[in-house]
C-alpha cells in the first residue's frame, strides 16, 4: 500500500467489533467524518461535526491484525461516500480478505455505481430519509432527486440492498412512510423495508426529544415487506 495514497483520513474512530451492523458477519465499523445532510435525529452529532483523526496507516495496521478474526469491514458515518478516495480505500480493504458493507444516504451516486461494477462493495443499507415533500425538512439538503438516482441504480443492477428510514413520528407520520412504501413498490423494490426507531441520545444534531409516541405500524400499508428495528 502506498503510504503517499493513504497520507490523509476521514475516519473519526473504529469499532472494532460488532455483529449487528452487517447480519451473519463479524465485522468493525469505520465511522467517517462529515455529511451532506444534517438531519435532527442523527445521534452521530460528534462524528458528523467532526473531522477525521485517524490516519490510513493507524486503520490497516488495525484491519491487518484482524485478518481472520473479523471477515467485514462497514464503512460509515457521517457519509462515507463523501470521501474522495473511497474507491482506493476500499481496493485496498479488498485486498486484505475483507467484505465491505456501506451505509449511504445515496447522493453520491456516481461514487456508488463505481463501487458497484468494480465489486468493491458487498452489500449497501440505503437510507430513505423521506418523500420528496419532507426531503428538505428532515435533511436539510434539496438533492433528492440524486438519491432516486442511486435507488434506481441498485434496483436496476440487481444488487444486493437494504432500504431503511430512520422514524421520529412528529417528524414523519405514517402518511409520509405510505407515500415511501407506494414509491418503492412502483420502483420494484423487491427487498425488506427497514423501519429504525429513532435512537435517543444526549447529543443529536438537533436536540431533538423522544418521540411522544411510537410508529403506528398498523396505519401502514401491507404492499411491502416491512420489519421494525430498535
Amino acid at each position: 500500500m502506498s503510504k503517499s495514497l493513504f497520507a490523509d483520513s476521514a475516519v473519526y474512530e473504529i469499532t472494532k467489533f460488532t455483529t449487528l451492523d452487517y447480519s451473519d458477519h463479524l465485522a468493525c465499523i469505520l465511522w467517517f467524518a462529515k455529511c451532506n445532510m444534517s438531519c435532527s435525529y442523527c445521534y452521530n452529532a460528534p462524528i458528523v461535526r467532526g473531522k477525521g483523526q485517524i490516519s490510513n496507516n493507524q486503520i490497516f495496521d488495525f484491519l491487518r491484525s484482524r485478518i481472520g478474526k473479523l471477515n467485514a469491514v462497514v464503512l460509515s458515518g457521517g457519509e462515507c461516500t463523501l470521501y474522495p478516495r473511497i474507491v482506493e480505500l476500499c481496493e485496498e480493504i479488498k485486498e486484505l480478505g475483507f467484505k465491505i458493507k456501506i451505509d449511504t444516504n445515496g447522493l453520491k451516486p456516481d461514487v456508488i455505481s463505481e463501487l458497484v461494477d468494480f465489486s468493491l462493495v458487498d452489500f449497501i443499507s440505503l437510507d430513505y430519509k423521506a418523500p420528496p415533500h419532507k426531503f428538505f425538512e428532515i435533511t436539510k439538503n434539496t438533492l433528492h432527486e440524486k438519491f432516486y438516482k442511486t435507488l434506481d441504480m441498485l434496483i436496476d443492477k440487481n444488487f444486493t440492498f437494504e432500504v431503511r428510514t430512520t422514524v421520529h413520528s412528529e417528524l414523519l407520520t405514517p402518511e409520509d412512510i405510505n407515500a415511501i412504501i407506494t414509491d418503492l413498490k412502483n420502483r420494484k423494490y423487491k427487498g425488506i423495508y427497514y423501519l429504525q426507531n429513532f435512537h435517543q441520545v444526549k447529543d443529536t444534531l438537533g436536540g431533538i426529544n423522544i418521540p411522544s409516541r411510537p410508529i403506528e405500524k398498523e396505519l401502514l400499508l401491507k404492499n411491502l415487506a416491512i420489519e421494525i428495528r430498535n
